[in-house]
């Protein structure tokens, strides 16, 4: 019996009206984009009336998603970076001789005084400058601060190795160590680097590793590469360190476990460190912009419980001793302590602009870089670039679906523009999904679905040559149409499936514009399906219930 239940009636019109409701902010693009910024603006605690005015250009009560477009469309910034992963050797080195040191110094009865020697950025060398002989002994006591390897491939493996060389204890990491420190680098990397570029509110970014120590990151609609690398270039490694001496000799011997560092604010001027910091940037656990006592720009912070706890006794036991606020191995200032500073929280003061503020707060919030990257590739890409191919775009688009509903319409007639009412709601659907999941349309996604509008018509095609075929050898047109849809559902699902299967692995085992084109083309298979099966139907039959045709024309 051709006919279709009331409830199913209102389902599929009801799916069909959601999904070109969450299309519709594609069709006032540039309004929606504006209205989302500000809201994101106000929701971050910016006051400003012309962002409430920005954000009521789109009322709140509609959909607002939008489907983003890729670097190849909006133009934008493309940077391939590669991680230094041996700073964080040399830097784990560092962190551990204030450990060797007291453990020694407490054997000193045995093995004598000990000094630290020069050695490479990932060694630690130190001698023993009076019972030589105890240099077995001494790595004996330093094999004890070794720790088992975290991670599934260096299981049952230590993280140091420890040898002797003459009179010289020597430590190095592990071969396991480093694979493992290798792994986690990257992806703190790679963390930080979309947390700082989220923090910015720049949309739809594609940060993803490549290989195993470089990062690809792609921003749509950022100014320049040179602006990309502005804010996820810089490593801002806080530091809060011991100071040893002052001097404006750039030369002086800084001594063994100490390092001279410049002063930002005065020329000429180095401090004398201890290179083993009292507290890091990654013990922050917030950085906001502010201002100090004499209202200058200044940012002021606050550190975790780990970090507060080693900051409030540095504090109490160093009253009246300067400390150095170190950042990115400049000297920021070196205020003296007056007073035990509980709590873990503080300003940082410098010759900052406001800006300058800002952008330091927002470096240090989304965490230190572990180490230093290296942009082997930067490439930017021009808005006009990508209007050009959007515009390329919206022209085989319309040629394809212009010359799509005239050949259905000349082949099949009233049938024919049914099928063609099905197509239009089709391409709403596709861009409702799309919206709906904050997909990235790229140049290759464009592709996709003018290759969904090609394909969304042949599920109609074999309905309607089935139909035309039990139309002569039928008893009525409504058994025909009938038997038209239950023979023609096998062919249907069989090629969709088929495709859709394609769309799965290429979404898979592809990156990049690949997967763009692969989602286009699966959700574009979904929706083609959809239509075909359960609107044109639908529509073929309210048009069959109120004319009654003794024959079909199709």
């Amino acid at each position: 019996m051709l006919r279709i239940d009331l409830w199913k009636r209102v389902a599929i019109w009801a799916l069909c009206a959601l999904g070109l409701l969450l299309a519709l902010p594609n069709a006032f693009y540039n309004r929606v984009e504006v209205a989302n910024d500000a809201t994101a603006a106000l929701e971050r605690g910016v006051q400003d009336p012309a962002l409430e005015a920005q954000a009521g250009q789109w009322p709140s009560y509609l959909p607002s998603g939008l489907v983003n477009l890729g670097l190849d469309l909006r133009g934008g910034a493309h940077l391939l970076a590669e991680v230094k992963v041996e700073d964080v050797y040399e830097t784990r080195m560092q962190a551990m001789w204030p450990e060797v040191r007291d453990l020694l110094r407490e054997e000193r009865g045995r093995i004598g005084t000990i000094r630290l020697q020069p050695s490479a950025p990932d060694t630690l060398r130190v001698r023993l400058n009076q019972q030589p002989d105890q240099a077995g002994r001494a790595a004996e006591l330093v094999r004890g601060l070794a720790r088992p390897v975290t991670s599934l491939a260096g299981t049952g493996a230590s993280d140091i190795e420890v040898t002797t060389d003459g009179a010289d204890v020597v430590v190095r990491l592990s071969e396991a160590e480093r694979r493992a420190t290798d792994e986690r680098t990257v992806k703190q990397a790679l963390e930080i680097v979309r947390r700082r570029i989220d923090e910015v509110g720049t949309r739809e970014p594609t940060i993803m590793r490549q290989g195993a120590r470089r990062i690809l990151i792609q921003v749509p609609g950022i100014g320049s590469a040179a602006e990309l690398k502005q804010i996820i270039g810089t490593t801002a490694q806080l530091t809060f360190q011991p100071v040893v001496d002052r001097t404006s000799d750039p030369d002086a011997n800084a001594g063994p476990g100490n390092e001279m560092l410049p002063s930002i604010d005065t020329p000429d001027q180095y401090y004398i460190l201890e290179r083993a910091p009292v507290v890091t940037g990654d013990e922050l656990v917030d950085a906001q912009p502010s201002f100090d006592q004499n209202g200058q720009p200044a940012v002021s912070f606050r550190f975790n419980t780990s970090g507060a706890r080693k900051f409030g006794d540095y504090t109490a036991e160093n009253i009246g001793n300067p400390f150095a606020i170190v950042l990115d191995d400049e000297v920021i200032s070196a205020p003296v302590i007056q007073s035990h500073i509980p709590g873990g929280s503080g300003i940082i003061t410098g010759n900052f602009t406001v800006e300058e503020s800002t952008q330091l707060s927002v470096l240090l919030r989304a965490g230190a870089l572990p180490a230093e990257l290296t942009f082997l590739e930067e490439r930017t890409i021009g808005p006009q670039l990508g209007a050009d191919s959007i515009e390329a775009g919206k022209i085989a688009s319309v040629v394809a679906f212009t010359a799509v509903l005239v050949f259905m319409l000349l082949s099949y007639g009233l049938f024919g523009l049914f099928a063609n009412i099905a197509l239009l709601i089709n391409l709403g659907l596709v861009f409702g999904l799309l919206s709906l999941i904050g997909a990235t349309l790229t140049l290759p996604g464009i592709a996709g679905i003018v290759l969904t509008i090609g394909m969304a018509v042949d599920a109609n095609v074999l309905v309607f040559e089935r139909i035309r075929e039990e139309a002569r050898t039928a008893k009525g047109p409504a058994r025909a149409i009938e038997l038209g849809y239950e023979r023609a559902l096998s062919a249907i699902l069989d090629a969709n499936i088929t495709t859709f299967i394609t769309a799965v692995i290429l979404y898979a085992m592809g990156s990049g514009p690949v997967r763009g084109f692969a989602i286009t083309l699966g959700l574009g298979i979904l929706t083609s399906v959809f239509t075909a099966i359960f609107v044109t139907r639908l529509i073929m039959i309210i048009w069959f219930e109120r004319r009654r045709p003794k024959q079909l024309e199709v």
